[in-house]
């Protein structure tokens, strides 16, 4: 007896690990906020710009975020006539392309903002994804620190323009040049040879960026013979002095009560250090130019605590943080953190022209930006699905139609019943799970006495869950209403009038 053929496997509905699927609300309220944030962006004179989702291998170059691995990290694939092609990484890389390949074109300084998906092929864990947005914008072509000034000014803003308070958030300040002269003070940084002690150096740096994890005293450690921690591993130190590792833990821990102060300290560290001098310098003139424009250190702050990203950035770096507490999954309070960062990087364009453009941004971590919104309660798209038009007679669908024309022609999100209306409990739990606020009703009798029923579904679940029987019978939640008053008592209802 002949076997019979198997049937082809069917394929499991599931997205692949490290991605996600983004449904209504979440759309809803991520793209609200985008459009706040472009509108901030656009009153700067900042341009939009949609590049390419895919880049050539090269064209990202050593400008991953990993540098000690320069093309892993990406998802990428070879094609006949491009050669090695990836998935953007960042916003930052394309734009490096996108002004080298049409900067006779565009205006200098290039003023541009981008919002999109980017992807990483990083191992995934909680809340890390390998496609997730990011919002940026960037200054090409301006040497002046007034462009750093500008971004963090922009930035502040931005913040308070989507719902974070003053007083909720800090953008702190610091510069790789200040970093720099301290190294200098050390004996890390010879300026005429770059190249020597630069394996200290590196160590230095993750030693750095490590402060809020570890604490001045795990810094201390990998600033000298090494650290083991809890698991009993251990990590090779940098090997400094104590006077040497004196000098760095001065610079991390130099913020005082003022500006004034707290730069009057970095002077102290970078002594004679002409590059140190400089970023101190840089740093002085945007705290003057902050000042100038009444953007105090209650909003934005000098902070030589900010180290993330040193590595990258070549002037100032700035970080926003939100400064509110929330409770972890274990119920623990903590400060939410970072939501923002972006720095001054004058090397990025060269790669592809030969000659330095100098450049300044930042990038918004979207998902957290919105994930702090909801935290605060400052999201208001929540739970506002459509007005549901139900359909109580079949022959008479061309009426309830028009109900819902009316409300969408008056700006109302409405849409009508489109499943098998014979069970009316269907319908209300149909607008039940698209979060509808209210539903239309007209029956036959409603029809001929030309009125409708609007039964508030928020109210009349809150209801629900503490009426009395008088209460329930009195049923506020259902009003009656003459047809011809249908949209103005819905958008009375809603708020909206």
């Amino acid at each position: 007896m002949a076997k019979k053929d198997k049937r082809p496997a069917r394929p499991k509905a599931e997205t692949p690990k490290g991605f996600r699927d983004y449904f209504g609300a979440e759309v809803s309220e991520r793209k609200a906020m985008l459009d706040a944030i472009g509108q901030v962006y656009e009153r700067y004179g900042f341009d939009p710009l949609e590049s390419s989702a895919v880049e050539t291998v090269e064209a990202l170059g050593k400008f991953l975020p990993d540098v000690d691995r320069p093309n892993e990290g990406v998802f990428a694939w070879q094609e006949e006539d491009s050669g090695w092609v990836a998935l953007r990484y960042d916003l930052t890389a394309p734009l490096a392309r996108v002004y080298a390949q049409h900067r006779n074109d565009l205006p200098t300084p290039y003023r541009r903002y981008a919002m999109g998906p980017v992807w990483r092929n990083e191992k995934p864990g909680p809340g890390r994804f390998r496609q997730f947005y990011q919002c940026d914008a960037d200054t090409v072509g301006a040497p002046s620190v007034a462009a750093d000034a500008e971004i963090c000014a922009m930035l502040s803003d931005t913040l308070e323009a989507v719902g974070i308070e003053r007083g909720d958030y800090v953008v702190r300040v610091n510069n790789r040049k200040v970093l720099n002269g301290v190294l200098e003070v050390a004996g890390l940084l010879d300026p005429a040879d770059p190249q020597a002690h630069e394996a200290e150096r590196g160590i230095v740096l993750r030693a750095i960026d490590k402060l809020d994890r570890l604490g001045p005293d795990g810094v201390r450690a990998l600033l000298g013979e090494g650290r083991k921690d809890a698991s009993g591993d251990f990590t090779k130190g940098a090997g400094l002095g104590d006077a040497q590792a004196d000098v760095v833990m001065g610079f991390m821990q130099a913020t005082r009560d003022t500006a004034e102060e707290t730069l009057a300290q970095l002077r102290a560290l970078v002594g004679a250090s002409v590059i140190g001098t400089e970023g101190v310098d840089e740093l002085a003139t945007i705290a003057g130019l902050l000042a100038a424009q009444g953007y105090g250190p209650d909003r934005i702050l000098i902070d030589p605590s900010v180290v993330r990203g040193l590595g990258y950035y070549t002037g100032p770096v700035y970080e926003a943080e939100l400064t509110f507490e929330i409770m972890d999954e274990k119920g623990r309070p903590r400060q939410f953190g970072s939501v923002a960062g972006g720095g001054r990087y004058d090397d990025l364009v060269k790669r592809f022209t030969g000659q330095a453009v100098p450049a300044t941004g930042v990038s918004i971590g979207v998902d957290r930006l919105l994930a702090a919104l909801i935290a605060k309660g400052r999201v208001a798209h929540r739970g506002k699905g459509p007005v549901v038009v139900t359909v109580m007679d079949r022959t008479r669908m061309a009426d309830y139609q028009k109900m819902a024309t009316e409300l969408r022609d008056a700006g109302i999100r409405a849409e009508v019943y489109l499943g098998n209306p014979k069970n009316f409990g269907n319908q209300m739990k149909y607008a039940d799970k698209r979060e509808s606020p209210l539903a239309i009703i007209q029956g036959e009798d409603e029809a001929a006495r030309d009125v409708v029923q609007i039964k508030d579904l928020i109210l009349g679940a809150e209801i629900a869950q503490s009426a009395s029987l008088e209460e329930w019978k009195a049923n506020p939640a259902q009003t009656e209403v003459p047809r011809g008053d249908l949209v103005a008592t819905v958008r009375r209802m809603l708020g909206d009038a």
